[in-house]
C-alpha cells in the first residue's frame, strides 16, 4: 500500500482571508506531498508497507528500522496534515456536545482558546497544537516537529484521540502572516470545522 494525496474536500482559495490560496496550494501539493514520498520511500520493501497510516501510527512505538526517526517525521506529516485538511471549514458552529465537554474542561470557551492560543504561541519552533481527548478527557497538548499524540507517550510526549490540531510550522503561514504567529492563531477560529471535531468526539 502506498501512501497518496488526498484530494482537499474545498478549492485552495475556500477559506480565504483568513487561510490564503497560494499557502494552501504550496502546503497541500508540496509539503504533504513531499512527506508522503518519503514515507512511501521508507516504507517500500518492508513489513509494514501494507499498514493504512491509522495502523502504522498505533504501533509506532514498535517499530524497528534503521531510518525509523525519518519515518517518525514523515509519516507523522502525512496523517497531520490528512487530519488538518479535514478540520478546516468556514462557516461553521460549535455544536452543543463539544461544546459542553469544551466547558467541562475549561469552564468556558474563552478560556479554552486563550489556552489553546498561548500553548501555540509559546511552542518554540515548528510543531502542532492539539485537542485531545485523553480517556474522556480533553487537553491542549502540543507536539514537536511531525508527531502525532496517536503516536504515544513514548514517542510524542503525550497521548490522545485529536479532536482539532493547528500547524504551527512556518511554512503553515508565512507567505500571509510573516512572523505574526499569533494572528495565524487568531485566524485559525474561522476555519475550525466543528461539524467535523464534533464527529471526531463521537468516535
Amino acid at each position: 500500500m502506498s501512501y497518496v494525496l488526498p484530494p482537499l474536500p474545498y478549492a485552495y482559495n475556500a477559506l480565504e482571508p483568513f487561510f490564503d490560496e497560494q499557502t494552501m496550494r504550496i502546503h497541500h501539493t508540496k509539503h504533504h506531498q513531499n512527506y508522503i514520498n518519503n514515507a512511501n520511500s521508507i516504507l517500500e520493501n518492508t513489513t509494514f508497507s501494507s499498514l493504512s497510516i491509522d495502523e502504522l501510527m498505533s504501533i509506532f512505538n514498535e517499530i524497528v528500522l534503521e531510518n525509523k526517526n525519518s519515518l517518525r517525521n514523515n509519516a507523522g506529516g502525512h496523517i497531520n496534515h490528512s487530519f488538518f485538511w479535514k478540520s478546516l471549514k468556514v462557516g461553521t458552529v460549535l455544536t452543543n456536545d463539544l461544546k459542553i465537554e469544551i466547558e467541562k474542561q475549561f469552564d468556558t470557551f474563552d478560556n479554552f482558546k486563550e489556552k489553546f492560543e498561548s500553548v501555540a504561541l509559546n511552542h518554540f519552533g515548528s510543531g502542532w497544537i492539539w485537542l485531545v481527548n485523553q480517556n474522556g478527557i480533553l487537553s491542549i497538548v502540543s507536539t514537536i516537529n511531525q508527531d502525532n499524540p496517536l503516536m504515544g507517550k513514548l514517542i510524542s510526549n503525550t497521548y490522545g484521540d485529536p479532536i482539532i490540531g493547528l500547524d504551527i510550522w512556518e511554512h503553515a503561514y508565512y507567505l500571509k502572516y510573516q512572523n505574526r504567529r499569533l494572528d495565524y492563531i487568531k485566524s485559525f477560529w474561522n476555519v475550525v470545522n466543528w461539524e467535523e471535531a464534533s464527529n471526531r468526539l463521537q468516535k
